[in-house]
């Protein structure tokens, strides 16, 4: 979800309205998701390096995760959507701690969208937590304790790189980069992505499969 704040300086507005309108381009694209055949949608809401930025943004946009997480609930109980947060809380305040807790235990039998919110998280800091915990250090296992697989990684803002965003999960996802930015992102624009994901072949390392020809002698194989 990038632009937001590079959105609001381009209308001379305050960095903070962009955020706000972030939060408002996430809703509808949660809403059209499902509709899309999406199961699983993932958000980069703040990243472990966000903390970076001036205390006055930080602080506005823990107030704005607050504010989503608790005026989602009615939204996600409605329409089946679970949500979870992904990402460090020892850093993050009690009240925003307190309001993933809530959102996440309300929201736990949601079966037709699972809508993953990655606030404070840096992909590299998941894989050694995942390594450190795991029994085996297999794949498999890692796997388990990271998340599912990325089939598309959507990044918006007109930035052409993963920033420290599902790494591992990513190892064979197909990447679309949009110029528009976040606050502009829209259904049309994620149904464009969708439709752009399904003509490609995906072949995880593979050959693509022979294709039949017909001639009038019998069938041939192309590879």
């Amino acid at each position: 979800m990038d632009g937001n704040g590079r959105w609001a300086m381009a209308r001379n507005l305050p960095r903070v309205a962009g955020h706000h309108a972030g939060v408002e381009a996430a809703s509808r694209i949660v809403e059209a998701a499902p509709e899309l055949g999406i199961h699983t949608l993932t958000l980069f809401a703040f990243s472990s390096d966000n903390w970076r930025r001036p205390p006055a943004e930080v602080a506005t946009l823990m107030r704005l995760l607050s504010t989503y997480l608790e005026t989602q609930m009615t939204r996600c109980l409605a329409n089946d959507v679970r949500l979870e947060v992904i990402g460090r809380r020892d850093r993050l305040n009690p009240y925003l701690a307190g309001a993933i807790t809530r959102a996440e235990a309300a929201s736990a039998g949601g079966r037709r969208l699972h809508v993953r919110v990655a606030i404070d998280y840096s992909a590299r800091d998941a894989i050694l937590s995942a390594a450190s915990r795991t029994p085996d250090f297999s794949r498999e296992s890692l796997e388990r304790l990271l998340g599912p697989p990325v089939d598309l990684l959507i990044r918006t803002g007109g930035e052409h790189r993963l920033s420290d965003f599902l790494l591992w999960e990513s190892a064979y996802a197909e990447l679309i980069f949009f110029r528009t930015m976040w606050p502009d992102f829209g259904p049309g624009d994620l149904a464009a992505a969708i439709r752009e994901f399904r003509s490609r072949e995906r072949r995880f390392g593979a050959v693509p499969a022979p294709i039949p020809v017909r001639s009038t002698r019998g069938e041939a194989w192309l590879d």
